[in-house]
């Protein structure tokens, strides 16, 4: 696999800092327990009919995520790109893991699913276009959201700090965006659904899009 590891010189935003530092470490903390998300990604994607080979998370703090694809997809190789330390020591010891900002990463190499859950949340909104690149571009089939939903952009508070999370309608951006993506299917997650036996899954809305040539 060819890839790019010189980073491009530039200023980090704001929410990369966030993340990258104390917080994101209170974080990774807080959610390094069990996790039910093969009940959530797994299910979607099998329900889908997806064939995957490899999947690239974007964001994928200890790599819950991709474990649930391991379990449903014991052969598919798993990639993640995450910006905190702490999240990044743990998650490389099962998958393959980059410490780098998301808007940092480069890669010759495209993944048959390249997919983020929670992480666009918690954009500023003025750099969603590139991450929305980032998704499209890094993808050779499918991609995959899984976030807070709003029909118009809102800001809520996050824990006291402000400009830290963001609700919106992700899918229906990303679409019009790239309008060659064929939407294959969609759905809610209930954090009250009995098989979620967790309390680290919320309430979120998923969309999978295969891109179309």
């Amino acid at each position: 696999m060819m890839l790019i590891n010189k980073m491009q010189m530039r200023n980090k935003k704001e929410q990369e800092l966030f993340w990258e530092k104390e917080f994101g470490d209170n974080y990774t903390t807080r959610n390094s327990k069990p996790s039910n998300r093969v009940v959530v990604i797994g299910k979607h994607l099998l329900s889908s009919n997806v064939f995957i080979k490899d999947a690239l998370e974007l964001g994928p703090n200890v790599g819950y995520n991709l474990d649930a694809i391991k379990k449903v997809f014991p052969n598919t190789k798993t990639f993640g790109v995450e910006i905190n330390k702490k999240a990044f020591s743990i998650g490389k010891k099962k998958h393959v893991y980059f410490n780098k900002s998301v808007y940092d990463f480069r890669s010759k190499k495209k993944f048959d699913l390249v997919f983020c859950s929670g992480v666009l949340i918690h954009q500023n909104p003025k750099n969603l276009t590139k991450f929305y690149k980032q998704l499209y571009t890094l993808s050779k089939k499918y991609i995959y959201i899984c976030e807070y939903f709003n029909a118009t952009p809102v800001m809520i508070d996050y824990r006291g700090h402000s400009e830290k999370l963001f609700k919106r309608d992700f899918a229906k951006e990303l679409w019009k965006l790239y309008p060659n993506l064929k939407l294959l299917n969609y759905g809610f997650v209930w954090k009250e659904d009995p098989a979620l036996k967790y309390d680290n899954v919320d309430n979120c809305n998923w969309f999978l899009f295969k891109k179309i040539d």
